[in-house]
């Protein structure tokens, strides 16, 4: 460290080196937060929902999906538990540089059907929509079976 950047340090300034890691650390908080609203999504629960089942207020949880507030490691991992997944599953995406990959066409209809879905509060239209979508993939299947033969 130069005499200017520690002397920047001392003062409470931060130097370029610094700059750039808080950058990356700010980038991987918004990744981290994008994967836990995306699973908490699929799952069909809300916000407050998850607030209250981590033990935070709504506020807490929202902070934590913009990634505004970091995620200790001990709540990501109580995080983690209430939602089903691996802790490394909100790091899934992320290059080395901390740069998310963007998200696919398909993935952004993944979760608006499965949003849709969770708010479909008719346990009888629920069942119809998934044998529907069982129908329909099974059709897709045969029809790749019959193109390979």
């Amino acid at each position: 460290m130069t005499t200017t950047q520690a002397a920047s340090v001392a003062a409470g300034g931060l130097s370029s080196d610094d700059e750039g890691s808080l950058q990356r650390a700010s980038m991987v908080d918004h990744h981290v937060g994008a994967r836990i609203r995306e699973r908490r999504t699929m799952l069909g629960l809300s916000q407050q929902q998850l607030a209250k089942m981590i033990g935070v207020t709504y506020q807490q949880a929202h902070k934590y999906e913009r990634g505004l507030n970091r995620i200790s490691a001990g709540r990501l991992f109580e995080i983690a538990q209430v939602l089903d997944v691996p802790v490394a599953f909100f790091f899934e995406g992320l290059h080395g540089t901390g740069e998310a990959q963007p998200v696919s066409q398909r993935q952004r209809m993944f979760l608006e059907l499965a949003r849709n879905f969770a708010l479909i509060d008719n346990d009888k239209h629920q069942e119809a929509l998934s044998q529907m979508a069982r129908a329909l993939a099974a059709q897709s299947q045969a029809a790749n079976r019959d193109r390979d033969d």
